[in-house]
């Protein structure tokens, strides 16, 4: 199959879809890295490029949001199975409120834990609250726990990519790419 067969997403579309994936998987494999080790400075600099990575995940989904609702995405293939097609819409909605959401605690969790972001460092970002020991404590596992649902889901994508592009054959995969 190719491009003249299956309508791709735009240029734009799929490096947004690539870099912010990247970023994702920067962000979770930073916090496996820091998870576990005792606070040192070393320690205190993977938790500021996981805040940077995962801030960085925020903007790009936001863009990526915009440039969607401005640039409709290709159709999906009609031959799919109706649970397919809700399947796929189901899981890049869910990716999206992940994109959001995960980033968003994040943010959330480090002002509750009294360390307002600061992107790059040296963009102060505004807090989203006073410091709040209980709070911070509610916010960690739910922040871990989106964090886990984005990668399981993104990879649930990846891996019903693949098994279109080498099981059907019907460009799927072809359109990211």
């Amino acid at each position: 199959m190719n491009a003249m067969t299956h309508p791709r997403y735009t240029r734009t579309a799929r490096a947004l879809h690539w870099l912010v994936a990247l970023a994702i998987a920067a962000a979770f494999l930073i916090a496996a890295e820091f998870d576990g080790l005792p606070l040192t400075p070393h320690k205190i600099h993977l938790i500021n490029y996981h805040k940077w990575v995962g801030l960085t995940v925020l903007w790009l989904a936001i863009v990526r949001m915009l440039w969607r609702v401005a640039h409709r995405p290709p159709e999906l293939p009609p031959r799919l199975h109706a649970w397919e097609h809700e399947a796929a819409h189901a899981a890049h909605a869910g990716l999206y409120v992940l994109m959001f959401a995960t980033p968003l605690l994040g943010w959330w969790l480090s002002c509750a834990m009294g360390f307002a972001p600061n992107y790059l460092g040296w963009i102060r970002l505004p807090s989203l609250g006073a410091k709040d020991k209980i709070l911070a404590e509610l916010l960690e596992p739910l922040h871990v726990a989106c964090a886990w649902s984005l990668v399981t889901l993104a990879c649930l994508h990846a891996t019903a990519a693949v098994r279109h592009h080498f099981v059907h054959h019907d460009g799927i995969l072809h359109r990211m790419i």
